[in-house]
């Protein structure tokens, strides 16, 4: 097994085991939930934003390892960033996980988060991984509800 590929296990099953900020902050003032019907991940993600800045990020949910993982990595990545700094990390993320397998993918601005780069050869684990991303993009604008169907 490639050294990526060991990585890549280790952190998905650790956040899955041990989420970070799986709770819904107080004073919560922007929220969205999000649904992938075909794994049947459920995820609500809580922000609480102050002058365009994320303080604070949560999510209570259920669902598979990729889902929770990536949820519980995403909180970590946004928090403290300004609402158009986690918009351009949205976009970098979901272009490296939406990518053509055996094309290359821009990772150097996600850190931890590249290690769902390999979730694209698996089309239906794309879902999983982007679900959190989008209910998140959602909770900062519309605050619908979002779903990978």
């Amino acid at each position: 097994m490639s050294d990526l590929r060991e990585l890549y296990q280790s952190v998905i099953l650790d956040h899955n085991r041990n989420p970070r900020n799986a709770a819904r902050p107080d004073e919560t003032n922007r929220e969205a939930h999000g649904d992938n019907p075909l794994c049947g991940d459920k995820l609500d993600v809580y922000c609480v934003v102050r002058d365009g800045v994320v303080c604070e990020v949560g999510f209570e949910g259920a669902g598979c390892a990729i889902s929770q993982a990536s949820a519980s990595l995403m909180t970590e990545a946004v928090k403290g960033l300004s609402t158009g700094e986690v918009q351009k990390i949205f976009d970098a993320f979901h272009e490296m996980a939406t990518a053509r397998v055996g094309e290359p993918a821009d990772t150097a601005t996600l850190g931890k988060l590249a290690v769902f780069e390999g979730v694209r050869e698996y089309p239906m684990r794309v879902k999983c991984a982007t679900l959190a991303w989008h209910t998140l993009r959602s909770a900062l604008g519309s605050g619908e509800a979002v779903s990978t169907e």
